[in-house]
């Protein structure tokens, strides 16, 4: 008898990823996936704003996250980063109505934070 495992689909519809939980690697959660940023030319998520904060969805921060610093995990049924909620609190962020210009010199700000090459 064969046994198949379960492997999850390589690609999610986006509606899909939005709500989705966010990690850190102790299993605490940090917040959701509010949105994601893709490169208009290449198609390639860049970024998941992390909503942080707030209650009900009040007051809540958005930190971009560089996508690759990010690791889906089957078991959480989220993403896992590999940074601690203090950490979170520092990283680069905006107030809702303030959403930054994804430049270069933003790119290399927060990719800077996190220790990630652009």
């Amino acid at each position: 008898m064969h046994t198949e495992t379960h492997v999850p689909d390589r690609l999610i519809a986006s509606d899909r990823v939005e709500g989705t939980a966010v990690y850190d690697p102790a299993g605490e959660r940090l917040g959701t996936v509010e949105r994601f940023m893709v490169d208009k030319a290449s198609g390639q998520a860049e970024y998941a704003v992390l909503g942080f904060g707030g209650l009900f969805g009040f007051g809540n921060r958005h930190y971009p996250l560089p996508w690759k610093a990010l690791t889906y995990d089957t078991g959480r049924g989220g993403y896992v980063v590999n940074v601690s909620k203090e950490q979170i609190e520092g990283a680069p962020s905006y107030e809702t109505g303030e959403e930054p210009r994804y430049d270069r010199d933003y790119d290399a700000r927060v990719y800077g934070y996190y220790g990630i090459l652009a």
